[in-house]
């Protein structure tokens, strides 16, 4: 059988992945704070006896592009925008510490804090922020927590802790298949960010371009249709060159 047979197939195989990571990024268009996946595909030389002449497709991951979303202003006490190189830590769902730019927040009946995908915000000391009963809630630019308690003449605010904000350039994090970010280089624990971290009453958007994500959607789809097309056409010269032979024969 030709080669270009199995040589098409890769590129086809590599244009589903990345059809894959495009529809991905198109279904989390409208999350808050998501990162668009990148994917990219390189050339693997086939070695094997004789000269190398024949190169397979490979699919790569490049992680995420890092460009801050648009910031879009709610009012809500419990959304926060993060300023750049700053992340959320968040309670992974294996009780580790990840990462997020998902600033929608809410509380749950508890008094949990946590992301619109439930996952407990963490405070400086890396616990989980729970928050007792309270009249009103405040957010401040620099992760901090208060709340009005509840009770009769409570009318000051109380701070409750503040919110580990960590800073982290992008070549620090790597994405997990929950979507959270981890840190690349465990033994070196990322710091929290002093200052100013973030903009309450708002929410950083998906930095996901839906235009031009259709617009791949639609060449990759060429793509796979030009290397389906190769493989026809291999299977059917192999076809032929054996029908060929037995009448020779």
């Amino acid at each position: 059988m030709d080669k270009a047979l199995y040589i098409a197939m890769t590129g086809a195989r590599a244009s589903l992945q990345a059809q894959a990571t495009v529809s991905h990024n198109l279904a989390n268009a409208d999350t808050a704070g998501f990162k668009a996946v990148l994917a990219n595909t390189e050339a693997f030389p086939v070695r094997g006896a004789g000269y190398p002449s024949r190169v397979a497709a490979l699919h790569v991951d490049q992680g995420f592009n890092s460009s801050l979303g648009a910031m879009r202003v709610t009012g809500n006490a419990l959304d926060v925008s993060l300023h750049a190189d700053r992340w959320l830590a968040v309670q992974s769902p294996d009780g580790g510490e990840a990462y997020t730019r998902a600033g929608n927040l809410s509380l749950t009946p508890n008094g949990q804090l946590v992301t619109a995908g439930g996952h407990p915000l963490l405070d400086e000391g890396g616990n989980p922020m729970v928050l007792p009963p309270h009249q009103a809630l405040e957010i401040g630019q620099d992760g901090t927590v208060s709340i009005v308690p509840l009770g009769e003449g409570a009318d000051t605010m109380a701070v409750l802790g503040r919110l580990k904000v960590v800073e982290a350039r992008p070549e620090q994090l790597t994405r997990g298949q929950d979507g959270l970010m981890r840190n690349t280089s465990p033994q070196q624990a990322l710091l929290q960010a002093p200052g100013t971290v973030m903009t309450t009453g708002a929410v950083e958007e998906s930095n996901v371009d839906a235009a031009g994500a259709l617009v791949q959607m639609i060449q990759i789809q060429r793509q796979f249709e030009m290397q389906v097309k190769v493989i026809k056409t291999g299977d059917e010269n192999a076809r032929t060159s054996n029908s060929l032979l037995r009448l020779g024969g």
